[in-house]
């Protein structure tokens, strides 16, 4: 199961570039990348409600880069604990507050300075901060709780990470019993030759960290989560410059992925 870097990927190399990639979108959200972005993009191609993101402020939804739609595959219930791994500029973070409400509390993790930046003036300006929490870190060590968050939401970030089987061993460890993951993320219909892979800004991408779906069902199982589910897929790359990289046999698209971690045992 290839849910790893290639053997002599260079890491760092990665990481600094998806960093400078999303600091980048953080300061420049209108720049040329090889990704769709923003409100229209989400309502259009993503089916986000219109209505609700028109409630949003527009330096969060400028700078929305998720691949699917993860608020779709399941209920957010009032006073919830809601993480949002890698939460970007805060969108989905934000709609998750406005749904588990003032009992509620909203964790947004990111590793890139200037998105957590964006985020908490996004969370402040929605009226939010009160039950928004920003913190920095990355997903392979959250810097979150055992057992302590009942949804994490994910959109299109663990394609980015080189240590997939980590990612997934850490959602586990912070749901709490019963929680839920709804994930969307990029998916590819056959595993991707050795040059995508070892190339930086097809990772920064989405596409060069990017699995075959089976794939996600065997991550979910091996750390430990149950009842994994493909719900919903999305055409979310197409006739963008990362699509034109890659070859059409591919068929690089999204997927809605829901799995749960079981309830301790009576």
């Amino acid at each position: 199961m290839a849910v790893s870097s290639p053997i002599g990927f260079d890491v760092d190399r990665l990481r600094a570039r998806v960093l400078a990639t999303y600091e980048r979108v953080a300061h420049e959200p209108g720049g040329d990348f090889h990704f769709h972005r923003g409100a229209d993009y989400a309502v259009n191609w993503l089916r986000y409600d219109a209505a609700e993101i028109a409630l949003l402020p527009q330096v969060a939804t400028d700078r929305f880069a998720g691949v699917g739609n993860p608020l779709r595959i399941g209920p957010l219930l009032p006073g919830e604990a809601v993480l949002d791994h890698a939460c970007g500029g805060g969108m989905d973070l934000l709609l998750a507050a406005r749904r588990i409400g003032a009992r509620g509390r909203a964790i947004g993790v990111d590793m890139t300075p200037a998105m957590r930046d964006v985020a908490a003036r996004a969370a402040r300006q929605a009226g939010l901060a009160s039950i928004v929490d920003i913190r920095a870190g990355v997903f392979e060590e959250l810097p979150v709780d055992d057992a302590s968050v009942d949804v994490v939401l994910s959109n299109g970030v663990v394609n980015l990470s080189p240590d997939k089987t980590q990612v997934f061993r850490e959602i586990h460890r912070v749901l709490r019993p019963g929680g839920r993951l709804y994930l969307a993320d990029v998916v590819v219909q056959r595993e991707l030759k050795e040059d995508v892979r070892n190339n930086p800004e097809l990772w920064a991408a989405c596409i060069g960290g990017a699995l075959p779906e089976p794939e996600f069902a065997v991550l979910a199982l091996s750390a430990g989560l149950r009842e994994p589910a493909i719900v919903e897929r999305f055409d979310c790359f197409r006739g963008t410059t990362a699509e034109a990289k890659v070859s059409r046999d591919l068929r690089v698209h999204a997927i809605n992925f829901f799995a749960r971690k079981p309830a301790r045992s009576s």
